[in-house]
């Protein structure tokens, strides 16, 4: 690249994140703001908001080149398959024009018989876009949803500056790792990034895996983000986690809901229950990992849970499907903008048949791509809690 012009990555050129931290390095997304951070050392909401996922850089420029210096943390786990490396994705004009990935950087090396962590410390690595049209245009480049991504430097071979923030809603949404993206192709093919193209929004998404757990300090977080639709996906990781018994559960759901209400009275509110997962879906939690499938290359996980303790209160899909229910009937009628919806119109028997999950608990690709087009008919389309209204 001639004369690269290296442009200061600010806030103004990020989207999706509510946080940027000053490092060594350069700057790192944040999902959740300094202060939740700072109520939580949980190692597993550490490593999970601060993967960007939905988080993407956002300029408009001439460049036919463009360069993205990264220093990336990525998971591997001791007797596991590696995890594939994570994925850049390239739109120009909103459309898809390239994708590429990044050597170098941290390993975090987890061994899930002792719960030990180990980092081995790696280089920054550079992703690289070239051929682009010399005309002037809207890049935005996706940063992975399964690596910490520490952003070093942006190089371009001409001006960059940024994108208006225009007319488009803002979507702001909560949930667990299949929110987050688990084991989705790419960061824009998420079901949440997936959906927010379908309905031409633009997306802010707290998908937390492992630690979608109706934690105040998230609910706080999400208060006080502009937005203009709200969806919260409430389950599985209550389940997976063993974290609370039903008594636990419900007060735990109108407090988080309440605090949503206080930064946003009116905003069109959707609460989703989880997709099918037949592990979980009459037994409790925990889920564990399935270590006898390691030697063949898997990484499965099993529900631990017994049945008979859901008359003790213990949590099942099933019973957090039936309460999500009337929890929301009963406030919705103080509430004329919050709305239920039941995950297993996302994924159900039929989509499990067809399209199982290949570890018991995260959809795959081609999985996203089909809850992405229910999640967009049923909330964006003709009488949908979130469709455009005329009024």
């Amino acid at each position: 690249m001639n004369d690269p012009t290296t442009t200061p990555i600010t806030a103004e050129l990020l989207r999706g994140a509510l946080d940027l931290e000053r490092t060594e390095h350069g700057v790192l997304p944040h999902r959740l703001p300094a202060r939740a951070r700072a109520q939580c050392t949980d190692g597993q909401l550490a490593m999970a908001e601060a993967q960007p996922s939905g988080v993407r850089l956002v300029f408009r420029t001439r460049a036919t080149v463009v360069e993205l210096d990264t220093l990336r943390t990525k998971m591997a786990y001791v007797g596991a398959p590696p995890r594939p490396d994570g994925v850049y994705d390239l739109l120009v004009d909103g459309r898809l024009a390239g994708q590429s990935g990044v050597t170098g950087g941290h390993v975090l090396m987890v061994d899930m018989t002792t719960g030990s962590a180990e980092t081995r410390p790696g280089p920054v690595g550079t992703v690289r876009f070239a051929g682009l049209t010399d005309r002037p245009k809207d890049v935005e480049i996706w940063l992975p949803y399964n690596e910490i991504t520490e952003l070093v430097a942006l190089r371009t071979d001409a001006p960059v500056e940024p994108v208006p923030q225009g007319s488009r809603r803002v979507w702001l949404h909560h949930g667990s790792s299949i929110s987050h993206g688990s084991n989705a192709a790419s960061p824009s093919t998420t079901w949440p990034a997936l959906a927010a193209s379908l309905g031409d929004v633009e997306l802010v998404n707290l998908g937390l895996g492992g630690s979608a757990l109706l934690d105040p300090f998230t609910a706080r977080a999400m208060r006080d983000t502009p937005a203009d639709l709200i969806s919260v996906k409430i389950g599985l990781n209550l389940v997976n986690m063993d974290l609370m018994r039903l008594r636990a559960f419900t007060p735990a759901v109108h407090g988080f809901l309440d605090t949503l209400r206080e930064g946003h009275p009116s905003t069109p509110l959707l609460v989703v229950s989880p997709i099918l997962c037949p592990i979980h879906e009459d037994t409790p939690g925990p889920t564990a990992p399935d270590f006898s499938t390691l030697s063949a290359g898997r990484l499965q996980f099993r529900a631990e849970g017994d049945p008979a303790e859901r008359a003790a209160g213990k949590l099942t899909l099933n019973v957090i499907r039936e309460e999500l229910a009337r929890i929301v009937k009963q406030r919705a009628a103080d509430d004329p903008h919050l709305h239920y919806a039941d995950g297993r119109e996302l994924y159900g028997e039929a989509d499990f048949a067809d399209l199982p999950l290949p570890d018991q608990l995260h959809p795959d690709a081609a999985t996203h791509r089909r809850m992405a087009d229910r999640f967009a008919e049923l909330a964006f389309g003709t009488g949908g809690p979130f469709a455009v209204r005329s009024d």
